[in-house]
């Protein structure tokens, strides 16, 4: 029997464009060759350019985690204190990584599906001197979308707390500017909305977060050291730890899209798809994790309705060519989570719709075809 075509809609890895892995199926050259130098240097201008860092970018083969750990490692000494603001799974990972780096940690955390009040942040902020605040920008677990940019605001009332956003599943799809969020440290991974394979962590750090860097000395990392890595974003001439050439070469052709697109407008693009999508899925009986008014752009947590199991949906869908990832937490078995960034298409977006109605027939939940994808064209016209 002919098999579906297998669209990749987890919340990353995402789908990676045909010019991107060719990229990647270049022939590998030496780390100090000319022309991969210059193309990492490029890289490296561009990525400061478009997210408007005061100071450094940290390109660096790894994972999103490592880039939260570096950015942790490099702005405070044991017995700092920081606060973290959960919004969900990956929140409550910062407070571990804090944990082992023998900081004091207070956690705001919010129900699943909503966000921390600012003002409660405020308060704690108050109360106490902290040397950073941490927040998800988007929580993969929940789908909810932090109000990066209100937080900011408030921290430029503390000028000697530095401001940690975690943008795994946000940079390159919600939009961030640094200078204008006031954001110190920023971090991502390669494999979410920039729609490259896995294998690349990046660390932004303002002229702030560098200073605060100088005040530790030595510390006790050595791999995600920022002054290790430092001589080499200046030359990439140099030589630390081995770079990933070819993801290096990945990542420039992803970035070079992004430049064609613009931030804004590749912004609005996953907004105008993330809501003709959410309204899709909830025509179709779903209902969604995260409260209206903070849904992410990036992906969708989407609840089953009553008499769909979890374990036969994503079997189904499966087969009908769109991979979903479960649920995470208490929604175990309750969800599933839909990626919707990087660099996909209406096409991408009509087929996945399409295989959901093709499930729900299949496992006998009353479906009227047609619907969800009509729902999702009108409303990507009408944001248009």
């Amino acid at each position: 029997m002919m098999k579906n075509k297998k669209l990749l809609m987890i919340p990353g890895p995402t789908p990676v464009a045909r010019s991107i892995q060719d990229q990647m199926a270049r022939e590998t050259v030496a780390f100090g060759d000319p022309e991969f130098v210059g193309d990492f240097k490029g890289l490296i201008g561009d990525l400061k350019d478009l997210w408007k860092s005061s100071g450094e970018v940290f390109v660096v083969a790894g994972t999103g985690t490592m880039a939260m750990e570096m950015a942790i490692a490099n702005s405070m000494k044991s017995k700092d204190r920081v606060l973290i603001i959960s919004h969900g799974y990956f929140g409550d990972r910062y407070t571990e990584i804090c944990e082992r780096k023998g900081l004091k940690v207070d956690v705001l955390k919010s129900e699943w599906g909503q966000v921390v009040p600012v003002k409660e942040i405020e308060e704690k902020l108050e109360k106490n001197d902290y040397q950073a605040v941490t927040v998800t920008h988007v929580d993969t677990a929940t789908g909810v979308c932090a109000p990066v940019e209100e937080i900011g605001k408030l921290m430029a009332k503390y000028p000697n707390t530095l401001y940690i956003v975690d943008g795994v599943c946000a940079t390159a799809g919600e939009f961030e500017n640094m200078e204008e969020m006031n954001i110190d440290l920023l971090l991502t991974g390669s494999q979410k909305a920039f729609g490259v394979a896995p294998g690349i962590a990046i660390v932004w750090a303002n002229s702030k977060a560098m200073d605060r860097r100088k005040t530790l000395g030595t510390i006790p990392e050595y791999y995600i050291d920022f002054e290790k890595w430092l001589p080499i974003m200046h030359d990439p001439s140099k030589y630390f730890a081995t770079p990933a050439i070819n993801m290096i070469w990945a990542l420039k052709e992803a970035v070079a899209i992004i430049k064609e697109e613009g931030m804004k407008n590749r912004y609005q693009r996953h907004q105008r798809n993330a809501r003709g999508l959410q309204k899709a899925l909830e025509v179709l009986g779903f209902s969604l994790l995260a409260e209206k008014e903070c849904r992410a752009v990036t992906l969708s947590n989407v609840i089953y309705p009553d008499g769909v199991k979890d374990a036969d949906f994503r079997k189904i869908l499966s087969e009908e060519g769109v991979m979903v990832a479960g649920g995470l937490g208490d929604y175990a078995g309750k969800m599933f989570r839909l990626g919707h960034m990087g660099n996909i298409d209406t096409h991408d977006m009509v087929s996945v719709l399409a295989a959901i109605e093709r499930t729900l027939d299949r496992i006998g939940y009353p479906v009227e075809f047609g619907s969800s994808v009509g729902t999702y064209l009108s409303a990507v016209k009408e944001e248009k």
